[in-house]
Order: C-alpha cells, then sequence, then structure tokens
C-alpha cells in the first residue's frame, strides 16, 4: 500500500519517471519500479471520464503499455506488439490516487508472450488485464 509520503515524493522510494516522447508523453507521466517491475501513474484531472473517475481508457492504456514493456524484457529486449488485451473493470479509480499493476509473464513462447496484470488504487482491485503479444523478428517500417 502506498503511503502518504510515497504519494508526495514516488522518486524518493524507488519508483523511476518512464521516458516517452510518444502517446505515453500525452496521458503519463509513468512510473516504473525496477525492484519488482511495478508501473504506476497518479490519477489527475486529464485521466478522468465524465463522472468524475479515472476513466477506462486509460487504465488499459496503462495495462498495455506494462504489460508491452514487460513482455519485451521476456522476449529478451526484441520488440513486441500487442496482438489481444482483455479488461474487466472491477471498481473505478479515484482522482489523486497512486494507480499501480505488476505484470506477469504467464508463458512465453517462440513467437507469442502471454502477459496478465491486476490494476489496484491501494489496495482496491480496479481491473483485471489478461494479453497476449507477438514477439517481432524485425522493427516495422
Amino acid at each position: 500500500m502506498t503511503t502518504e509520503t510515497e504519494a508526495l515524493d514516488p522518486v524518493g522510494h524507488g519508483w523511476a519517471l518512464v521516458e516517452d516522447k510518444g502517446f505515453i508523453a500525452h496521458v503519463g507521466p509513468l512510473h516504473l519500479r525496477g525492484a519488482d517491475g511495478a508501473y504506476a501513474f497518479r490519477a489527475e484531472q486529464k485521466h478522468a471520464n465524465l463522472i468524475g473517475v479515472v476513466h477506462g481508457g486509460m487504465l488499459m492504456s496503462f495495462a498495455d503499455r506494462a504489460l508491452g514493456e514487460t513482455a519485451m524484457w521476456a522476449a529478451d529486449g526484441a520488440n513486441c506488439v500487442t496482438i489481444q488485451l482483455e479488461m474487466k473493470f472491477i471498481d473505478v479509480g479515484r482522482l489523486g490516487n497512486w494507480i499501480e499493476i505488476r505484470p506477469q509473464v504467464v508463458k512465453r513462447t517462440g513467437s507469442l508472450v502471454f502477459m496478465r496484470g491486476d490494476v489496484r488504487d491501494g489496495t482496491r482491485l480496479l481491473a483485471s488485464a489478461d494479453g497476449v503479444w507477438k514477439i517481432l523478428r524485425r522493427r516495422p517500417d
């Protein structure tokens, strides 16, 4: 569970900023904790849906990035692309809170990586993600 201090200073608690000039720059910032491979973000107003909680699309983008990066690690650094991602939404994410996922590699084959992860707001389970990533043999053009 995240302490109030960690909420104010994630870098001081082992979280590193995920650098990205692409899509994640628009919806982030995201953080990565190297000790256990967890990802997190602070839910801000820009992440809100019409009823003032974290938008499901943000939770899906967050899970896709975290599971996708972990899939690439599991594929020995090869590029991977999402071919299937399923989310089950269970509870709402509250603005201002620290939201985390700890990606898990379920299985790696010669061409696929099967992943899963639970999106949490403290101890509350917000969503469950399951997906499959294709290991690419070359960089896309």
